[in-house]
């Protein structure tokens, strides 16, 4: 399932509530990235462009900071794609995550534009730089691998009636990926 922009968008500021336009670009360029490298498809169909200052996605572009939308339509892959990113970097302050994304190799491949102008960050770039960086990281101790099977298989249960997972549950679960 593809999300729109402003459905993510929603899901973040209901995350996170004050979350100021820049960062919320900012969060949407790495939850597409990251949802790109774990899924191999766009998280939301929109392209993100540079700025002077930072990612933009453009159907948002024009909503000053503020974009409608309702998360409603979100999956549980995309809402934990949104839950990660913010996990990751919604503690980090516009400066550092705009200095992160210009030290990246997307940015870097669109750089070179006049200041005031854009250029589009290419979404294949994007891919292969989020699933370099997710092969290289073992934050919690998980295998990048065993990462991407935990949340296609929450794609998976999409469809099915939803219920709480017990401690018992997750138990039988690890035990079975031993």
């Amino acid at each position: 399932m593809t999300a729109s922009a402003h459905a993510i968008a929603a899901a973040f500021r209901h995350r996170q509530a004050g979350l100021g336009a820049r960062k919320l670009q900012a969060l949407l360029y790495y939850a597409q990235g990251h949802h790109q490298a774990w899924f191999s498809r766009p998280l939301f169909e929109d392209a993100i462009s540079t700025s002077d200052s930072g990612p933009v996605v453009d159907a948002l572009w024009d909503d000053a900071g503020d974009p409608l939308g309702t998360s409603a339509e979100l999956g549980e892959a995309e809402l934990n794609t949104v839950g990660y990113v913010l996990s990751r970097y919604g503690q980090l302050s516009v400066e550092e995550l705009e200095d992160r994304i210009h030290a990246g190799e997307p940015w870097q491949r669109a750089a070179g534009r006049a200041q005031g102008s854009s250029t589009r960050i290419g979404a294949e770039t994007m891919r292969q730089f989020f699933a370099a960086q997710t092969a290289k990281e073992d934050d919690l101790g998980l295998d990048p691998a065993e990462m991407k099977h935990m949340l296609q298989a929450a794609a998976r249960r999409r469809d099915e009636p939803r219920r709480t997972d017990s401690l018992e549950d997750i138990r039988a679960w690890l035990a079975t990926r031993a």
